[in-house]
């Protein structure tokens, strides 16, 4: 890996809502009557922050560490796997600088949560809050997200070298 002071990393996930699960946003458990449909818990948001981190430290992706054929990754919490993330990120010798996100979900409103997702993605990373940002936006009833079938996520990241 190049030695930058400074990189950067994009993440994206998007998952089915279904019935029968519980609905997990950025590590918080938010009360609907669907939840996300995967192998994990499904966290769509911890998982773009987690392909972010390892863009930033030139890692691969989730699907590379944690993949969906490994039954010991079966209903794992998804803070587990950013954890792990940030212990790697950090042996490359780099802490996190900030984390901005986009929830994209018809439902339900995430407004309520933001301030407990964003304290729950702090304290996963080991940041401040306010090096984490969240923002809530919906798809004008445009596609499976607008039709209130998946929610996507977006992430960036700024990692810095440490000194």
């Amino acid at each position: 890996m190049n030695d930058f002071a400074y990189r950067t990393g994009i993440g994206y996930d998007i998952h089915r809502l279904t019935e029968g699960r519980k609905l997990f946003i950025g590590g918080v458990e938010i009360p609907y009557i669907k939840g996300l449909l995967g192998h994990s818990d499904a966290d769509a948001l911890l998982h773009a922050i987690c392909d972010a981190l390892l863009g930033a430290a030139g890692a691969g992706d989730i699907g590379e560490h944690f993949p969906d054929t490994d039954q010991k990754y079966a209903d794992i919490s998804s803070a587990e796997l950013l954890r792990e993330v940030v212990n790697l990120v950090k042996a490359k010798g780099y802490h996190i600088g900030n984390v901005d996100t986009i929830v994209i979900a018809e439902e339900p409103k995430l407004l309520p949560f933001k301030k407990k997702i964003q304290d729950r993605i702090a304290e996963i990373l080991g940041v401040e809050a306010g090096c984490v940002n969240i923002k809530a936006k919906t798809n004008e009833g445009l596609d499976e997200v607008g039709d209130k079938n998946a929610v996507a996520c977006f992430a960036t990241v700024l990692v810095i070298r440490d000194a």
